[in-house]
């Protein structure tokens, strides 16, 4: 059902929990959609002009109904406590450590999405608002020791296949929400608060470019929070990496740093 539902791509670990659980719903939306679409009709047929003169303000009465509302609800509560509930509790309270997973800060602008890496030493550097600039939207202090290294991009997201990817949000401005629908990823991003997401990407670009015949394929950034007159344009991309080619980037990019300097 998931081609009829216009899905996109599974490309994290719990990419199938989430979809198996809008099926579901989708499933509940149609048996909801004929059902009351077929009592309309029968409304119309039953009680038209012809048969009924003479308006009556009692109306229809029998179990039919309040069973039926009883076995909706029924089934809302199994899809709310036997997928709804796991699912979230599943993301909130199995946080992987920052020293399994690639930690990363991404913080949201009008109109982009600024991404910050800890570097090798594994610690964020300080940021200053009074630092940021046109070459500098995140405001690192790169006279603190802990931020010589760190790697900053704008939106471009590079992260490594089959690894906890643990993403902290925040914004320096307004509410945007940071989406990955491939990864069924979805959270907003607030001003004033670092809020952690996560989770394990299953596919890399590369085998997604194989499947689809896209030469240029990368997942897509996108706010789904609307953010002003620009939120049409403030989209970046995810590349997906196997574990050799992100450590072969990041060298990459230490390279471009360390010439910078």
């Amino acid at each position: 059902m998931l081609n009829y539902l216009g899905m996109p791509a599974q490309a994290s670990t719990h990419a199938g929990e989430i979809d198996q659980m809008m099926v579901l719903v989708h499933w509940l939306m149609l048996v909801l959609f004929v059902g009351w679409g077929l009592f309309f009709l029968f409304v119309l047929f039953r009680f038209r002009r012809s048969a009924n003169p003479k308006a009556s303000y009692v109306g229809a009465k029998g179990k039919l109904a309040k069973s039926t509302e009883i076995a909706v609800a029924i089934v809302e509560v199994i899809l709310l406590v036997g997928y709804a509930i796991p699912a979230w509790a599943t993301r909130v309270r199995r946080f992987p450590s920052e020293s399994e997973a690639v930690v990363v800060r991404v913080v949201g602008e009008q109109f982009a999405w600024n991404v910050q890496y800890p570097g090798r030493d594994g610690k964020f550097g300080r940021t200053d608002v009074k630092l940021v600039s046109a070459d500098n939207p995140l405001g690192l202090d790169r006279r603190d020791p802990n931020a010589k290294d760190d790697i900053t991009t704008i939106n471009q997201l590079n992260l490594p296949v089959d690894r906890p990817i643990l993403v902290h949000l925040s914004t320096k401005d307004v509410i945007h929400s940071f989406g990955l629908y491939e990864m069924r990823v979805k959270q907003d991003a607030i001003p004033g608060m670092d809020t952690p997401v996560w989770f394990i990407p299953s596919v890399t670009t590369a085998d997604m470019r194989q499947r689809t015949g896209k030469a240029d394929f990368d997942y897509e950034i996108t706010c789904s929070q609307l953010c002003g007159l620009g939120h049409f344009r403030m989209r970046g991309f995810v590349t997906i990496q196997t574990p050799d080619e992100f450590q072969k980037w990041l060298a990459e990019q230490e390279k471009e740093l360390r010439a910078g300097t």
